[in-house]
């Protein structure tokens, strides 16, 4: 029996993974609460969620299992310009709009900054390079990050690696290759913990192979899971999963992070993908889920604009604890919001017209060909 096709069928009378996009949502806003948190607690041992961010590699481990899902049936019919045009149309338009409210945060940042210190061809140049995703870490007052202007664009620069490699090379190979290759990024995500001492690299110039580990294994695991119908039927529901999710986050820091990190990247994850695929959902959390799924990529790519503005401000002025709480909840809710706008007024539209006039081209490109 073909395995693929068993499980692409099992997984087509299902139209979504209400739950999976939940878990999404609930990453994101792990990942953005880390990044409040790690202003005020620059010990990572006394931040309550010290591990936020291990959110991206679920982030990564999730990418794999809906490409497979969304591409592994078809990518040979549509072809790889195809796919590639559909991936950019995905996720372009928020890369570029994080981008432009780093630019601006950058400029207009009322807590701090030292724009005397760079000329305005090196901000230009930085920009530019934030919005094609090619790698710049130079400005020193943004951590030398990757993407000066929008921190958390280092994972999606290995997000369009990933999927590059996965139209030339992995959705043609078989499973017990991809089963090999996945068990070959395990052994590199080992050797990172062993050097580094946690999995926190990838997004800077000394920490940038980091991330090609991190990717590596992830997509790999969740494109395995996938191809091999890994999917746990369970009565855990969103509440459930949501819980076993965050309690990987609030994981505590000691000295047996160099075993808890991996093993929650090798396999807790995996497993949580495997048992949100299977889960039920409750009719009446559908709705919180889909939402949840929906906001948890403009959160993720727009809200560091913020987080650089914050950091200053908690620099310069030292707030107190309840004053830091009522900013940090506030802020939560703000970008949460923000997100939602992002979506109805920039991202679905720009997507709906580039889909269009992607969809337009290649009807006239197939007419010509007759």
């Amino acid at each position: 029996m073909d395995t693929n096709k068993t499980t692409a069928t099992i997984l087509q009378s299902k139209q979504h993974f209400e739950i999976l996009d939940g878990l999404r949502g609930i990453a994101a806003l792990a990942i953005v609460t880390f990044h409040f948190m790690e202003w005020i607690y620059t010990d990572a041992s006394t931040n309550f969620i010290g591990h936020g961010f291990l959110a991206v590699d679920f982030f990564f481990c999730l990418s794999g299992f809906v490409i497979g899902y969304a591409y592994d049936d078809r990518i040979a019919k549509m072809g790889v310009l195809k796919f590639f045009i559909s991936r950019i149309i995905r996720l372009h338009p928020l890369v570029i709009a994080g981008s432009v409210l780093g630019l601006l945060a950058f400029l207009f940042d009322p807590f701090g900054g030292h724009l005397e210190l760079y000329s305005t061809g090196k901000i230009i140049l930085t920009f530019f390079c934030s919005i094609l995703l090619i790698p710049l870490p130079v400005i020193a007052d943004r951590g030398f990050n990757l993407f000066s202007f929008n921190a958390p664009a280092w994972s999606l620069f290995w997000e369009y690696i990933a999927n590059i490699v996965y139209a030339f090379v992995l959705y043609r190979i078989g499973r017990n290759l991809l089963l090999l290759l996945t068990i070959l990024s395990a052994l590199a995500i080992c050797f990172v913990v062993y050097r580094s001492g946690n999995l926190l690299g990838g997004w800077s110039g000394p920490t940038f192979w980091d991330g090609s580990a991190r990717i590596s294994y992830s997509f790999l695991a969740g494109l395995l899971i996938y191809r091999s119908n890994w999917i746990i039927k369970n009565k855990l529901g969103f509440i459930g999963l949501s819980t076993l999710l965050f309690l990987a986050f609030i994981m505590p820091f000691s000295k047996w992070n160099w075993l808890s990190e991996p093993l929650v990247v090798l396999l807790y994850f995996p497993l949580l993908i495997a048992l949100g695929a299977g889960a039920m959902l409750k009719p009446g959390l559908k709705k919180l889920c889909i939402f949840s799924g929906k906001i948890s990529y403009p959160l993720y790519m727009t809200h560091y604009a913020v987080l650089w503005i914050f950091g200053n401000y908690y620099t310069s002025h030292k707030p107190g604890t309840m004053q830091l709480t009522f900013i940090i909840i506030s802020g939560l809710i703000l970008l949460v919001g923000a997100a939602y706008l992002v979506i109805v007024i920039y991202d679905i539209p720009l997507r709906k017209y580039l889909s269009n006039k992607r969809n337009e081209r290649f009807v006239k490109q197939k007419a010509g060909g007759l």
